[in-house]
């Protein structure tokens, strides 16, 4: 019956379809803040949220902040709600907000009172629910059609290190006086008084090592978490390993533009796919050859493994404390943690968690958003892996434990 309310289980499906697009946007880099999220939803539920068009033109007048936006918001618009015609101008006739009872297939045919012609898009909730439900599955459980779509998905991503402070400073509306701007704008003037000039420190991201498990065990995720790197390889600090039994730098092979290619020439350049595991000696080998060169000191490292070592684990827990050292912060990924009833037993994970700053899961699209949030030191609230944040480190047992600073900046 028109202007009823609709049932709220509609309406918050509706929120929640709508939500995870605006969280896909921001994990493919866009500045989706919760402002813009906020009047993205109240747009949408002023037009028609089960078609097509109105979705899309809601959502890039509202959650686009610069240009760059714009091309990263069609990509993900479609990946996320699927392929179809994109609407060349906005709808004009907005329809009132009380008038939409539940989410429907919309008719086929024209608009009673929109332009005469004008054919309406596919319901956005039929088409996107099961992309919402995809973002929590896990990938070793896709079927092929399914893992298409994620891929999809994958190819949206953006991955940013988190800002730090350099030396260098930039023009800025507040910040300390610049001398030398302030005196040339006197000048200009001929001595009259002019406004002060100020300037701050410039703030650029981190670099970002990833270091992706490609052994047996962790088989059914790395096409997965590779994509995931060959998104995030496409940052200019951003480098990527893979480990198994050898160490594999594979950022010049994740260079390319299609993903696919990418794959490719990955498969080509490593050797020891669905290999063992020697976490421990790579990561020795890694820290001998780059890290402690530069490649690690002040960057986020995340691990993307499960954990399981043939090697020795006293090993494995020494280069990690050595690693902590030079890292900013060091983000253990686990495919595995996700599961009902899972625990850090295995002897190198459990090796490993003190000296991990957080540990999350790594299973899914939503498990990948969260790892990318944390890498870019965002406060998205208490760390599901319990690890306490940086000034904590998970022990053995799974208590928390306060770790000794001394790290670089």
């Amino acid at each position: 019956m028109a202007g009823t309310d609709p049932e709220p289980a509609g309406r918050l499906r509706a929120d929640a379809v709508l939500l995870g697009f605006a969280r896909a946007l921001r994990a493919a880099g866009a500045d989706t803040s919760s402002e813009r999220v906020h009047t993205f939803l109240r747009a949408v539920d002023a037009l028609r949220p089960g078609v097509r068009a109105d979705v899309y033109w809601a959502g890039r007048l509202t959650l686009c902040g610069d240009r760059d936006d714009l091309e990263r918001y069609d990509r993900v618009f479609a990946a996320y709600f699927g392929t179809g015609e994109t609407p060349t101008r906005p709808t004009r006739t907005l329809v009132p907000p009380r008038m939409r009872l539940t989410l429907r297939e919309a008719p086929v045919g024209p608009r009673p009172d929109g332009p005469r012609g004008e054919r309406q898009g596919p319901p956005t909730a039929s088409l996107a629910s099961s992309v919402e439900v995809l973002r929590h599955r896990d990938v070793a459980d896709l079927d092929a059609v399914e893992r298409a779509q994620v891929r999809r998905l994958l190819a949206a991503f953006a991955l940013r290190g988190q800002p730090r402070r350099t030396a260098r400073r930039r023009p800025a509306r507040r910040g300390t006086v610049d001398p030398h701007r302030t005196v040339r704008e006197l000048l200009r003037r001929g001595g009259e008084p002019a406004l002060l000039r100020r300037h701050a420190r410039a703030e650029r991201p981190r670099r970002v090592v990833l270091l992706v498990d490609v052994s047996g065990s962790m088989a059914p995720y790395a096409d997965a978490l590779l994509r995931f790197a060959h998104a995030a390889a496409r940052g200019q600090r951003t480098e990527v390993f893979t480990i198994g039994t050898r160490l594999t730098r594979v950022t010049r092979e994740l260079s390319h533009r299609d993903p696919d290619l990418a794959m490719a020439s990955v498969a080509e350049a490593v050797p020891d796919w669905r290999g063992g595991t020697r976490l421990g000696e790579l990561l020795r080998e890694f820290l001998d050859r780059w890290g402690q060169r530069g490649m690690a000191r002040g960057a986020v490292v995340v691990l993307l493994s499960d954990g399981w070592e043939r090697g020795d684990p006293e090993l494995l827990a020494a280069q990690m404390r050595r690693l902590h050292r030079l890292a900013h912060r060091v983000v253990w990924a686990n495919p595995r943690k996700a599961r009902p009833g899972y625990a850090p037993l295995a002897a190198g994970m459990a090796a490993a968690l003190p000296s991990v700053d957080a540990f999350v899961e790594g299973h899914s699209l939503a498990a990948l958003e969260h790892l990318a949030a944390v890498v870019r030191g965002a406060d998205v609230g208490a760390d599901p892996g319990g690890t306490g944040g940086p000034d904590k480190a998970r022990s053995g047992d799974g208590t928390t434990a306060p770790r000794a600073s001394g790290r670089l900046p």
